[in-house]
């Protein structure tokens, strides 16, 4: 699937552009204020995906949050035959199921979606359990390379720190006989050093366009190093309205009944809400203007109530594209978007951007 090229990227190469599902409770017209209708539950996360398959997007990345929502891999198995060309991003956790088990589970999601599965890892502690950010980062290297192992239909023989395994991989198997990719983000030393070694695509978080042509000159040159490539993800929310002056009055509407408090209580909610990701969105914060702009276009106002991804990309459709664009001139290949109420926010991409950006599932390995 191709959209149409054009705007601001045309005749450059085509990049991925996804939505996201919102399956961790993650909805509001209000940011802080709770609303049943926006809840996660399978009639709203199924009413987003299909509304972003309808629009064109490429890939939907479907979020895993323990305390928060509905779980990531049964919604994926159920939404999956109600799809017509959307590719599904499946967030799983390392180290949270029985390796042989959630190869065969990603195999038979992927036959059931005819191919089109793509794996979002996440190195979050596991609920109940914590483990210090070094020996975490071991664990998900270990079980990203089992992973694989089982995916591309190979036996196991692996003998490390936490797996212990030796197996035949399962019958079950992907549409392709091989691993779908791999998307892996994280900012830390030992995070980026698991990325170079066993991602396809490296995901960053909001910055600054400088901010992110940093990140991405070090992780090329991190993976060069083990004789590698990656593609680049940008995550990030977004906010386009007709005009600037519009876009500009909806960040702001979106955060008005906020209070400090309540948003601090968001952030904590997440697992990863210490991170050295999430201390760079604080930072982004706190270098930003009165308005909440850490630079042109890049509003910060939505890390008040959120652990993860903390800056939307505000302003007019040309105003968006422009800096979609300069983040691609960066070196990013694939956008995963989402705004506010998601359903609606999806629906203004795909009338105002959508169309004029020359998109296309990122190619396998």
């Amino acid at each position: 699937m191709s959209g149409s090229s054009g705007g601001t990227a045309k005749g450059s190469a085509p990049v991925e552009v996804a939505w996201f599902a919102a399956l961790c409770d993650d909805d509001y017209e209000f940011l802080g204020v709770a609303d049943p209708g926006l809840a996660s539950s399978w009639e709203h996360c199924r009413n987003i995906t299909l509304a972003a398959d309808r629009q064109g997007f490429d890939n939907i990345l479907l979020p895993s949050g323990y305390a928060l929502g509905i779980d990531s891999t049964a919604f994926a198995a159920a939404v999956a035959p109600l799809t017509e060309r959307i590719q599904l991003l499946l967030a799983v956790r390392m180290g949270e199921l029985w390796l042989p088990q959630l190869a065969r589970q990603m195999a038979t999601i992927d036959r059931v979606l005819g191919g089109r599965l793509t794996i979002n890892i996440i190195s979050s502690d596991i609920p109940g359990r914590t483990l210090d950010s070094e020996p975490r980062y071991r664990r998900t290297l270990e079980w990203m390379q089992v992973l694989r192992t089982l995916l591309d239909g190979r036996s196991v023989d692996f003998h490390g720190e936490f797996v212990d395994l030796a197996i035949d991989p399962p019958r079950a198997t992907t549409l392709s006989g091989r691993c779908p990719p791999l998307y892996f983000g994280g900012f830390s030393d030992a995070a980026r050093e698991v990325a170079a070694a066993a991602a396809d695509v490296f995901l960053t978080w909001p910055d600054t366009v400088a901010g992110v042509g940093r990140t991405v000159a070090d992780m090329r040159s991190r993976a060069g190093r083990r004789g590698r490539t990656l593609r680049f993800g940008l995550r990030s929310h977004v906010i386009v309205r007709p005009t600037a002056g519009e876009a500009r009055s909806a960040a702001a509407r979106l955060v008005s009944r906020l209070d400090d408090e309540t948003g601090a209580a968001i952030r904590r909610q997440s697992l990863d809400s210490t991170s050295a990701g999430v201390r760079r969105q604080a930072e982004l914060r706190e270098m930003s203007d009165a308005d909440g702009y850490a630079e042109e276009n890049l509003w910060t106002g939505i890390g008040r109530a959120r652990s993860g991804a903390g800056a939307a990309i505000v302003g007019s459709p040309d105003e968006v594209l422009a800096k979609l664009d300069a983040y691609r001139r960066a070196g990013i290949d694939a956008f995963i978007l989402s705004g506010y109420p998601h359903l609606a926010e999806c629906e203004r991409i795909g009338r105002f951007v959508l169309p004029r950006l020359n998109h296309a599932p990122l190619p396998r390995n």
